[in-house]
């Protein structure tokens, strides 16, 4: 399961080994990087994931980001209330390539791009373990 951590909204998606793809899912409102626990919590047992990925935003020459300490926080929550371990990948410029790529499909999105970007994040990891 995958993560496109943000302050306002977290991008959810899920994902498989076999073929490397994902889904994205709706994303999860949040409020100061807090989501609805709840509502998570019901995502994680409908889909059973045995992996969290999540998105590390960091600044443009690698270093943390204020959103990357808060990103891995939310990482530890997750393995603290789930007991699933989980992972922070590289996300830099994964928001930019999903716009990027609806434009070039002549897509117009209406809403946040989150879990669009929990998607792409989740697919990169995926492949990556190949």
């Amino acid at each position: 399961m995958g993560f496109d951590f943000g302050t306002q909204s977290i991008g959810v998606a899920v994902g498989q080994e076999v073929t490397c793809t994902a889904t994205a899912l709706k994303p999860l409102t949040a409020k100061n990087g807090k989501p609805n626990w709840d509502d998570l919590t019901q995502i994680v047992m409908e889909w059973q994931p045995g992996q969290f990925v999540v998105g590390m935003p960091f600044n443009m020459d690698g270093s943390d980001s204020e959103l990357c300490v808060s990103a891995t926080r939310f990482g530890r929550r997750l393995e603290g209330r789930f007991g699933i371990s989980w992972i922070g990948v590289d996300e830099r410029l994964s928001s930019f390539e999903v716009k990027s790529s609806l434009k070039e499909s002549g897509i117009k999105m209406k809403g946040p791009i989150d879990s669009l970007a929990a998607k792409l994040i989740l697919e990169s990891w995926l492949r990556s373990r190949q």
